[in-house]
């Protein structure tokens, strides 16, 4: 298949983001932006203390995430929370054929997955609750895949290249 995917995996910690980028940049032979090594280390500590972002934490975050995206556009794959609308709107300018896929998952299995991460990992399952308060779900927005992510991982992958070549026209 030939590379023409520029694709953000979102939605809340825990969610599988980037183990569904990490398969899809293997099987797309796609350079994957693990979007929280972009996180400055101020907001890295804010987490780290149990404190959430605000929008004007995440600024310069998705501005960063914009130029990485315009550099690698139509392959690339970028795991990122893209809670808000405006958020998704800003890294659309950077691509504007920009795919989106919405891991959906509850409150209770996100709290569980993040507290099963290890203390290694800058985000505590205590700022779960507000991530879930921040989400806008990308409901009618274009180009947005939506999957239950406790889902088996190999239906996950299918349902992307599906959808894939279903916009592709493959």
């Amino acid at each position: 298949m030939t590379k023409n995917h520029s694709i953000v995996v979102m939605g809340v910690a825990g969610c599988g983001k980037s183990s569904l980028a990490t398969a899809l940049a293997k099987t797309y032979d796609l350079t994957l932006i693990e979007g929280d090594d972009f996180h400055s280390q101020a907001s890295q500590e804010k987490m780290r203390n149990g404190t959430a972002l605000t929008d004007q934490d995440r600024e310069g975050w998705l501005q960063v995430l914009c130029a990485k995206l315009k550099e690698y556009a139509g392959q690339v794959v970028l795991p990122c929370s893209a809670l808000k609308k405006t958020y998704r709107d800003l890294l659309r300018t950077a691509v504007p054929e920009l795919r989106f896929i919405y891991l959906e998952l509850g409150m209770d299995d996100a709290k569980q997955r993040v507290a099963g991460r290890g203390s290694d990992h800058y985000f505590p399952s205590s700022l779960v609750e507000s991530q879930f308060k921040t989400l806008e779900a990308p409901l009618n927005e274009a180009l947005v895949l939506k999957l239950d992510a406790l889902d088996r991982p190999q239906e996950i992958q299918t349902r992307v290249a599906d959808w894939l070549k279903l916009e592709r026209g493959l």
